[in-house]
């Protein structure tokens, strides 16, 4: 995979950069910066080089419609001020925009085009609006490795009809991502939450071969607990888990990886309840899981305290209620001890996991922390993902 730092003329050279800087927005504001902030190296070494940089992205799911809402305009303004350069937004027809006309002054160094999921062809990986897009610059740049398990115009098809590389963003996520898949330094312990394991399921199924411990949290603990034969009253699980669950005990046990699932936890009457720790044999049926407890915690950054790698994907409870977050936050400043004492290799992914360690401006405590969600799962899976193969 070529990257772009292996290209060594760019001086005046049209960029087509495709970025994901699909962002929270609230009225109109964006809430959090983390995507435009990731993505500012790979554009100030652009223009650093002299190069002329259209970017490409998109925002929400517009379905092929303009929906005004959904402009890339809060964007531009935002990257306006972290770069401290004029840039234009581009409002006109991408199909019926030419090279020609994208840089309207010698001094214009950026522009971006509006969202591409205002066109249907995009997600439709069309060959007529790929190359098109193609025709606008000299080279392509793929730095949204979150997109790239899309099959999408901009992601795949472009790379046929223009030189492409990788990203500096891109290449740090693939990089991070290979220490945790492939050059491992053990022992290596996996944290995975969310609300359901059977979209976890192939996640796990190819970590226990490579990872020592397995730390069930969330949403997905409950099933486990239930499965155990644990009251876990009206909390939120899934039905019809019993097989998944016996064969990923069963792969554990041949594969010599040890699953972890809470040892104690905090439960309240509703989501805004007020916290209750109890033992596993204690909740009633009128309780909700909401976090683990304080044996699960000790139990927890013990493991953490013995690893040399930790993967981590998903909060231990419901941390957007402060009653609830204090297994979550007990994670972070147990990864955060061991990485100041330079004695664990950090990386952190998924929506719900960032928005937790923005909350505690934690993101900068990790090696690496990638903004991806359905990209991070799917190469931690093992699956080949179209974006990164097409640059290959």
């Amino acid at each position: 995979m070529k990257n772009i730092k292996d290209e060594h003329n760019l001086n005046q050279k049209k960029v087509l950069l495709r970025l994901d800087l699909n962002v929270p927005l609230s009225n109109g504001r964006i809430t959090d910066t983390t995507r435009i902030d990731k993505i500012l190296p790979t554009i100030r070494f652009l223009l650093k080089n002299n190069a002329k940089v259209i970017i490409l992205s998109h925002i929400g799911r517009p379905k092929g419609k303009v929906i005004n809402k959904l402009s890339l305009k809060p964007i531009c303004k935002s990257l306006q001020n972290k770069l401290n350069q004029n840039i234009r937004l581009v409002s006109k027809n991408i199909k019926e925009v030419k090279s020609v006309d994208l840089f309207d002054a010698h001094d214009e160094k950026i522009v971006i085009l509006e969202n591409l999921r205002f066109y249907e062809e995009e997600e439709k990986n069309d060959n007529v609006f790929a190359k098109h897009l193609a025709s606008l610059a000299d080279i392509y740049i793929n730095d949204a490795f979150s997109c790239s398990h899309r099959m999408h115009a901009s992601i795949f098809e472009i790379t046929k009809f223009i030189p492409s590389y990788a990203g500096l963003q891109l290449n740090l996520e693939i990089d991070a991502l290979t220490k945790i898949t492939s050059k491992i330094k053990k022992p290596i312990t996996c944290i995975i939450g969310g609300s359901k394991i059977s979209t976890k399921i192939n996640i796990i199924k190819n970590l226990i071969p490579k990872f020592d411990n397995i730390i069930v949290v969330g949403g997905m603990a409950n099933n486990i607990l239930k499965f155990k034969g644990h009251n876990i009253g009206k909390s939120i699980q899934e039905d019809n888990c019993d097989k998944i669950i016996e064969e990923i005990f069963s792969l554990s046990v041949k594969n010599n990886c040890n699953i972890i699932y809470p040892k104690d936890v905090t439960i309240g009457k509703s989501l805004n309840g007020s916290p209750k720790i109890k033992e596993l044999n204690d909740v009633s049926d009128d309780e909700l899981i909401l976090d683990i407890g304080p044996k699960s915690i000790k139990n927890i950054n013990n493991i953490i305290e013995e690893s040399n790698t930790i993967l981590w994907n998903g909060p231990a409870g419901y941390f957007e209620n402060p009653s609830f977050a204090k297994g979550s936050l007990e994670i972070i400043k147990k990864i955060i001890e061991k990485n100041k004492a330079n004695t664990i290799y950090s990386v952190a992914g998924g929506g719900d996991t960032v928005a937790l360690l923005n909350s505690v401006s934690a993101i900068d405590n990790f090696d690496f922390v990638s903004t991806a969600g359905g990209a991070f799962l799917e190469y931690i899976e093992g699956k080949e993902l179209p974006g990164i193969k097409a640059l290959n």
